[in-house]
């Protein structure tokens, strides 16, 4: 397993704020500073939100793929914030994610994470939502075989671990697996760890997050911050080691989304949340794989 950053911990510097609870920071950051803050934290891998590459620029993949290539990067290719396909209603989307498929393999990454939908766009009725994305993804599984390139599905508060399972059966497809990210499960009220345990399996991508509420409607995206690995709610060493078990071999990409404000107040800013979370995420790392060499 590889410790890893996803570009989304620093979604304020690339323009984008969640409205009414957070705050422009005034400056912006580059997907090259992104780069050198990934080097600069030794990570051995990158997750890199395509809402925030220029990618129709005139060489910029290719420049991109060099860039981590040097740097000794693995990355993820991570295209769908914030609606994907739109809970399979989306054809524009669908058509966009076949082109980002091609994006995917010109910068050699291997699996490109996908939403699917979001939290907005979630149908009620898992049968209607089922048949959405049964359409809109046989399609795009035959361009993944095409390019070599892995489709995974991220919980993105749009499908509970049952319908991902569901999901992942029906296909049972090598070019279809899932980004289980930690925390967005708890959102919608699952136990992250049994989920975890459901579609271990099928897990080609993460996002290791960690949340604990603050006071409010916990229907609420608000009430759900992201806080320091090991600071919140979500089980992650008895995560790793589902992982592990599992031979997940692939980045374990840390995501901040909604610092919490208690957070954000102690530390500064999203940077030295991620540090913290970057030691603390080596340190369980280390132990769930010597306790897995250690002899039963």
């Amino acid at each position: 397993m590889q410790i890893a950053i996803d570009s989304y911990c620093f979604h304020r510097y690339f323009g984008e704020c969640y409205a009414g609870i957070e705050q422009d920071p005034g400056r912006r950051l580059t997907v090259w500073e992104f780069l050198d803050k990934a080097r600069a934290m030794e990570v051995q891998g990158v997750s890199l939100e395509s809402c925030f590459v220029p990618s129709d620029e005139p060489g910029l993949i290719a420049r991109l793929r060099r860039e981590l290539d040097a740097r000794g990067l693995s990355r993820v290719w991570a295209w769908g914030h914030p609606n994907g396909l739109g809970s399979g209603t989306d054809e524009a989307a669908a058509r966009d994610l076949a082109r980002h498929l091609g994006i995917a393999a010109q910068l050699g990454s291997p699996v490109m994470r996908i939403c699917a939908g979001g939290r907005r766009t979630r149908i009620a009725s898992w049968a209607e939502h089922k048949r959405g994305l049964v359409r809109l993804l046989t399609p795009l599984l035959q361009a993944a075989e095409r390019h070599g390139v892995v489709i995974a599905i991220e919980n993105h508060i749009d499908l509970l671990g049952d319908e991902m399972l569901d999901l992942m059966r029906t296909f049972d497809s090598p070019w279809l697996g899932v980004c289980f990210d930690t925390a967005n499960n708890l959102r919608m009220f699952e136990h992250p760890l049994a989920v975890a345990e459901k579609l271990a399996p099928y897990v080609r991508a993460t996002h290791i997050k960690d949340v604990l509420p603050q006071r409010g409607d916990p229907a609420l995206f608000k009430t759900w911050p992201s806080v320091p690995l090991g600071q919140g709610l979500v089980e992650i060493p008895e995560i790793l080691a589902v992982l592990q078990r599992h031979g997940y071999a692939g980045l374990l990409a840390v995501e901040i989304d909604y610092l919490h404000p208690a957070f954000r107040e102690l530390l500064g800013d999203e940077e030295a949340a991620l540090a913290d979370s970057l030691g603390y995420l080596r340190q369980a790392v280390r132990r769930v794989q010597a306790k897995a060499a250690t002899p039963a």
